[in-house]
């Protein structure tokens, strides 16, 4: 007759699955647990998902024009006459890429980041590569993000320069503990000083050009000091260096594609639209700060950026449209690290998921968030943080090789599913990799603008990567050759362990016929006689191993196992240079040696348990480091016999 019966096993399976974890510091730190089945109420419209996804992306403009004024600096001031030829060039190249986006937003409704593309098109080393290269960028997006709104806040109170590495720091656990809540609530959160950060630039670059237009514009006043030399001679290598500090603006452009499953329905065309959105925001910011900063003449500096030269200079001081102008700008940037936020744990989840990165991170916490990807973001950038000092300027150089070699991946790949679909015969569908292809009568054009795409972003990339090689790019250059060699490092463990672990050709199970117990004590105390009374219902050849560092307390041992041991034989190790772990390790590895085929050694290990947490910290946990010691030995099995104190 069964202990329990149907209808009280039904009951008790209804309550557990009906179980929700009790209110902690947890719930009220992070918000009440999600369920599973939440998780399609949990997308954004387009509203908040600009807000989410195109933060860094408009963040940018805040920083743009300064890499290109820096650059052009080192040969004169004069030379900023090139400054917004160089931004309309960037503006163009933000141009194709959104073209290109749109494709691949369309052509991959659920999710068509530069991994999945490649990993569908080019094969699994370019995918590898695309996700080192995104990765990343998604690291240093939080790093020159934070490090930028810090520099903003700098600017307006110089007091706080030498705290500007704890202060990023802070912002940037801020952004993690807000994202660990969930996406809808870090949207919503992330969303006011999105658009407060919009309207108030808006307003600031149409004071700058009304003020032009009249002609009471003026230049600024008291400039940040600048150490520019007499005009020399402006060559294309200097051209090339300050337009490839500029192509920062366009970085973030494949924030949303890899972000379209966060979207409501119809996710495609809702994703789509605020790409548009997007880039024409950030192309009009920044052509206009570019054309403003150079009338005002602007100077770039560590001390004060460019967006602080010119709103005090179009509002004639540092009023308060001046502090909402440096207030949104510094929040825009600390914001814009979310869409890394966003973005970096999907991406590390799909490799995991792959066999690529640790399966740990394909894990979703109680908020419906990638928790350990998340957390893993915030260490790697605060890290970053600390090394460079939070400057912006020799955070740069790294930042976006990585970001235009996914872009070039991303688009060849595209290119390449394109010339498939033309091999198709019209009303053909093919299922390839989880995605359908169908005949397509426009695919040469669609081609041709993806194969344009990534011609573009592959001759910038190159020219980034010459450019800035000495200024630090290089760390990138060999950094995402060693993350893909890690990645398939981690991806042969696990295939090599699912070899080991597949039951094919495997028979049946041996049988133990015979099963031999070792169990260490230090003592002869109501632990020991618990786990001694388990070990007896294991086997009846049970070995009682006590390390003797003193034959006064061995004898005394002795004597009390002879009353509470059941009989059991005690073995004494005598211990003359007072260790303990190695001794009995010598022991058991002496009696494995001798172990029949069919013979299984276990090691019952007593181990009391102390009412409060920290009371472990007293004590010596002599149980965890025999069984870290023993866990690797082939053919013994360790059982802990827990004793909780009352």
């Amino acid at each position: 007759m069964p202990i329990i019966d149907e209808e009280t096993e039904l009951n008790v399976f209804e309550r557990v699955a009906e179980y929700q974890p009790a209110p902690s510091w947890r719930t009220k730190l992070f918000g009440r647990p999600l369920a599973s089945a939440d998780a399609p109420h949990q997308t954004i419209g387009k509203t908040v998902g600009l807000a989410v996804f195109a933060s860094d992306n408009l963040s940018s403009t805040a920083y743009a024009t300064d890499e290109i004024l820096f650059v052009l600096a080192t040969v004169g001031i004069a030379a900023f006459v090139y400054a917004l030829p160089i931004s309309l060039a960037i503006v163009m190249l933000l141009t194709i890429l959104t073209i290109s986006y749109q494709q691949t937003i369309h052509a991959y409704p659920g999710g068509g980041g530069a991994y999945i593309v490649a990993r569908d098109n080019l094969g699994e080393f370019p995918a590898q590569t695309a996700g080192a290269a995104l990765l990343t960028d998604y690291i240093l997006t939080v790093s020159v993000s934070v490090a930028s709104g810090v520099a903003q806040l700098t600017s307006a109170y110089p007091s706080l320069f030498p705290y500007r590495v704890v202060l990023s720091i802070g912002f940037i656990l801020f952004i993690m503990l807000i994202n660990l809540r969930g996406v809808r609530e870090s949207g919503v959160t992330f969303a006011i000083p999105t658009y407060f950060f919009v309207v108030i630039l808006f307003l600031t670059v149409g004071t700058g050009f009304y003020r032009y237009m009249t002609g009471s514009l003026g230049v600024v006043v008291n400039p940040p000091s600048l150490r520019a030399p007499e005009m020399a001679s402006v060559t294309l290598f200097l051209i090339l260096h300050a337009f490839s500090n500029g192509t920062t603006a366009v970085t973030g452009v494949e924030a949303i594609s890899n972000g379209i499953t966060a979207f409501k329905e119809p996710k495609s065309r809702n994703a789509g639209i605020t790409l548009i959105w997007m880039a024409a925001i950030l192309g009009t910011l920044f052509l206009s700060i570019t054309f403003l900063a150079v009338k005002i003449g602007a100077l770039p500096s560590e001390e004060e950026t460019v967006v602080s030269q010119l709103a005090r200079t179009a509002f004639q001081g540092q009023g308060l449209l001046y502090l909402a102008t440096i207030a949104g700008t510094t929040l825009i940037l600390i914001m814009a690290a979310n869409t890394a936020f966003a973005d970096f744990p999907r991406l590390s989840a799909l490799q995991a998921g792959d066999g690529f990165l640790p399966r740990q991170l394909t894990y979703r916490g109680s908020r419906l968030v990638y928790s350990r990807g998340i957390v893993a973001l915030a260490l790697i950038a605060s890290l970053l943080i600390v090394l460079f000092q939070a400057s912006v300027t020799a955070l740069i150089p790294l930042y976006a090789i990585g970001v235009f070699l996914s872009f070039t991946l991303s688009q060849a790949g595209m290119a390449r599913r394109w010339w498939k679909v033309g091999r198709l015969a019209p009303g053909q569908e093919v299922q390839e990799r989880g995605s359908t292809l169908c005949y397509d009568p426009r695919w040469a054009l669609k081609m041709g603008i993806n194969g344009f795409g990534s011609v573009c972003t592959a001759v910038v990339m190159l020219v980034f990567a010459s450019t800035k090689f000495r200024d630090g790019a290089w760390i990138v250059v060999l950094l995402v050759p060693a993350m893909v060699m890690v990645f398939y490092a981690i991806h042969h463990h696990y295939r090599d362990l699912a070899a080991h672990l597949s039951l094919e050709d495997f028979g049946p199970p041996q049988r133990m016929s015979r099963h031999k117990v070792i169990m260490p004590i230090s003592g002869v105390h109501r632990g020991t006689v618990a786990a001694l009374r388990y070990a007896r219902s294991l086997s009846d050849d049970i070995t009682a191993v006590y390390v003797s560092m003193d034959p006064a307390e061995a004898e005394r041992v002795r004597n009390k196992w002879e009353w509470w041991g059941e009989g059991v034989r005690l073995m004494v190790l005598h211990s003359p240079y007072r260790l303990f772990l190695e001794p009995l390790v010598g022991y058991i590895e002496e009696i494995a040696a001798q172990r029949q085929p069919n013979e299984t050694i276990t090691i019952v290990v007593p181990q009391f348990v102390p009412r409060r947490r920290w009371q472990n910290l007293v004590h010596s946990q002599a149980a965890l480091w025999l069984r870290m010691a023993l866990l690797f030995k082939r053919g013994i099995v360790i059982t802990d016999v827990p004793y909780q104190l009352e």
